[in-house]
């Protein structure tokens, strides 16, 4: 009774589960589960390798809008400088016209003022000429008195005669 010991009775249990297992389609069921499992795992794989295919997309595509703004950012840089540039040299001109200007400006006002200034010098010297005159007249009335007048009422009849 060696073969009936606890073996024995393990073997014939599990021939008869796997018996039942068998029946009641309990292996197709298995199947199907792994199956569908296996299904789920290869339309995973797929929607990956979508997405990677979509992602490497995305990177060329923003590689690409990279490069251009680059170049963009890199000629908006040499407008500026330009720009800059010209802006520099026209500030420049600017300035020198300016100078010119205040200095012709301020050269005219200088030879206004000269002119003023000499034409004051003139009219003062005429006012001092002819007080210097009067007064002269004035001694020589006051010395000579009337010969003088007499002489020039004289001249004058000479003259229109």
């Amino acid at each position: 009774m060696d073969f009936l010991d606890n073996s024995f009775y393990a073997t014939v249990a599990l021939v008869l589960f796997l018996a039942i297992m068998a029946y009641f389609g309990v292996p197709k069921i298995i199947g199907k589960m792994l199956d569908g499992k296996i299904k789920q795992i290869a339309d995973d794989l797929e929607a990956a390798k979508r997405l990677r295919e979509e992602a490497a997309e995305l990177l060329v595509e923003y590689e690409k809008k990279r490069v251009a703004a680059e170049s963009e950012a890199e000629s908006i840089i040499a407008a500026a400088k330009d720009e800059a540039t010209r802006m520099t040299a026209e500030a420049k001109t600017a300035l020198a016209d300016m100078v010119v200007r205040r200095t012709k400006a301020v050269e005219d006002k200088i030879a206004q003022a000269e002119s003023q200034a000499i034409a004051e010098v003139r009219a003062r010297s005429a006012d001092v000429a002819i007080e210097a005159a009067r007064v002269v007249l004035t001694d020589e009335m006051n010395r000579k008195g009337g010969q003088v007048v007499d002489k020039a009422i004289g001249d004058v009849s000479s003259r229109l005669n």
